[in-house]
């Protein structure tokens, strides 16, 4: 999931091909369809993104009563409107009325808290839950930016790799090279510090145990001469998100699990490597690489759409794209690593997906 944050932006404003009362404002390479004579190019409002759960009264306030996604009708999420994809909800709540919404943007503020949005924040399945532990020394993962929101991550031409980007539940691993301990996480609880206590009925240690994870890590930490080593893993499959690229995590053989990135604290400093450099062939299963190349923004927004390849069978869709910077640079973008995801709109729209962390 990319961090929530409600700002001011300055809109660029195309007509929509589709319907003579609408148009699209654009934040990004987001469009949000907006009502016709709304804004004009060059105009500064406040961009709400997906995933972003409103109070009552802001969705009364936008005529958005009953319009929202979720339960209770009040989470933001990527629709078609007219055949178009709108994605966020571009306005001026009465609540910043008071707001120089211009220095707002220069400045890059933060308006969640003040209109009381927050983050939205996926279910979590029994399989994928847990009793926990504190882990203060586990390699944490983090959040990553959607290129659509930050488009300036990457400079024209640099050098990229994109892998496919799995619909299932990241898995983190810590080995622990002074004696030998594993610690085992999901994003959710790994963000707050916590492990999972070792469970055979747990969907994380099924899948970390049945592909030798914590062997391929010690191996691993000895050939680096690391103190400790993170191995982050997709683990997909029937009966973990509605995409299951042809596994079964219900059988006893059949959770799939893909690596997509490995840090390592090498001489008291934690580095990001890549994962085809440093692993083996063949000690673990890595997701799908799809373009090793200079960037270039149309060639990631083209490879985001199209069928997965992890089965080899294109069974269903394809989620998206993960960019990376091909040297591991520092981005003073997003103030860490130079790494994005790029979504499918077939994905953002799909009927009947699960959402699970």
């Amino acid at each position: 999931m990319s961090t929530l944050r409600v700002t001011a932006e300055v809109l660029a404003v195309h007509p929509h091909p589709n319907a003579d009362a609408l148009e699209l404002a654009q934040v990004g390479l987001y469009r949000a369809v907006v009502a016709k004579g709304a804004y004009r190019t060059g105009d500064v409002a406040v961009y709400i993104p997906e995933q972003a759960v409103l109070p009552a009264g802001l969705i009364e306030e936008l005529g958005l009563t009953g319009r929202l996604a979720g339960r209770a009708s009040d989470r933001v999420k990527a629709v078609r409107l007219r055949g178009e994809l709108s994605q966020g909800i571009v306005c001026r709540p009465k609540a910043l009325a008071d707001v120089d919404l211009v220095a707002a943007a220069t400045e890059g503020r933060d308006f969640a808290e003040r209109l009381g949005i927050s983050k939205w924040a996926p279910p979590i399945p029994t399989t994928m839950d847990g009793d926990v532990e504190q882990a203060p020394d586990l390699l944490p993962w983090t959040d990553i930016e959607n290129i659509q929101r930050y488009p300036d991550i990457f400079e024209p031409g640099e050098p990229v790799v994109l892998t496919e980007k799995l619909h299932g539940t990241a898995c983190l691993v810590t080995y622990f090279a002074e004696d030998g301990r594993v610690q085992v996480s999901s994003k959710g609880f790994g963000a707050k510090g916590l492990a999972l206590k070792e469970d055979p009925r747990n969907l994380y240690w099924r899948a970390v145990l049945g592909h030798g994870v914590p062997a391929v890590a010690a191996a691993l930490a000895e050939r680096l001469g690391a103190r400790r080593v993170g191995v982050f893993g997709e683990v997909y499959g029937a009966g973990v998100q509605d995409l299951a690229y042809g596994a079964n995590s219900r059988t006893e053989e059949g959770v799939g699990y893909a690596v997509f990135d490995v840090s390592a604290e090498i001489d008291g400093a934690v580095v990001w490597l890549d994962p085809a450099q440093v692993l083996q062939d063949g000690e673990l299963p890595l997701v799908p690489r799809l373009y090793t190349g200079p960037y270039d923004v149309e060639r990631v927004l083209e490879l985001s759409s199209g069928r997965e390849t992890v089965s080899g069978k294109e069974l269903h869709l394809r989620e998206g794209v993960v960019i990376r910077s091909a040297t591991g640079r520092y981005s003073p973008v997003v103030g860490g690593r130079a790494i994005a995801k790029s979504v499918s709109p077939a994905y953002l729209t799909r009927k009947g997906g699960t959402e699970y962390e």
